[in-house]
């Protein structure tokens, strides 16, 4: 755009150029702070919206930080022995096979099980044991 047809040209000799009274549209009150201010006060909808990544990661922390490792409760047991519901006596499940580190003793045992699992808890072998079953650890 020309700089001879920019709105500017017909405001020069106003003092405010149509922004009101006294320092309206000078400095940073207008929108809440210079830069990145109030990201995580009253700009953070804003941030929600258009920057949800904003805050995601700390640079002095490696991305390897955190460890992912899967568990089960002795309650999920029934779900990974579904497709031996005809049989009786204990039934095995390997859950080192499906990718689960360790047994945690939370829920309820409803039968026998041999579980093959690398790590467990105290509480999770009581119930299985309780129930006929038992824990194997290679």
């Amino acid at each position: 755009m020309p700089t001879r047809i920019r709105k500017v040209r017909k405001q020069r000799g106003s003092r405010t150029h149509g922004y009101g009274q006294i320092g309206q549209h000078r400095h940073s009150g207008k929108q809440g702070g210079h830069g990145n201010a109030g990201l995580h006060k009253h700009k953070w909808s804003w941030l929600i919206l258009n920057d949800p990544d904003h805050f995601r990661r700390d640079p002095f922390k490696p991305p390897s930080w955190h460890r992912v490792s899967k568990w089960a409760n002795v309650g999920d047991l029934a779900e990974f022995a579904k497709e031996s519901d005809g049989k009786s006596g204990p039934v095995s499940v390997d859950l080192e096979s499906r990718g689960v580190k360790k047994l945690l003793g939370s829920g309820d045992v409803t039968r026998a099980y041999n579980v093959k699992v690398s790590s467990y808890t105290e509480r999770a072998k009581q119930k299985l044991e309780k129930a006929g079953g038992k824990i194997l650890t290679e």
